[in-house]
């Protein structure tokens, strides 16, 4: 999990803070692509928004090449979500 700058998100008929992101690698084909689950949690860790974010091609690949592939994970899934590391 990774803390993020937070954001805004309507939920449940309110609007709440998220600001902390969360991601499990839910298939990896080990060759072209991967899909990761996120979830955008509260600072009590209340789910309050989840999906997918699929990393292919050539960032697949630059991230198999990464020292640090969970740290870069994260970085690749912030971006795609217009979010901000911490």
């Amino acid at each position: 999990m990774k803390q993020i700058q937070p954001v805004s998100i309507w939920s449940n008929g309110t609007n709440s803070q998220a600001t902390q992101l969360s991601l499990t690698i839910i298939n990896d084909n080990l060759s072209t692509s991967a899909t990761l689950f996120y979830q955008l949690l509260t600072d009590d860790q209340k789910a309050l928004a989840n999906g997918n974010v699929i990393i292919d091609g050539t960032e697949y690949e630059n991230w198999g090449n990464s020292s640090d592939i969970n740290n870069d994970a994260y970085t690749i899934a912030a971006s795609k979500l217009s979010l901000t590391l911490v």
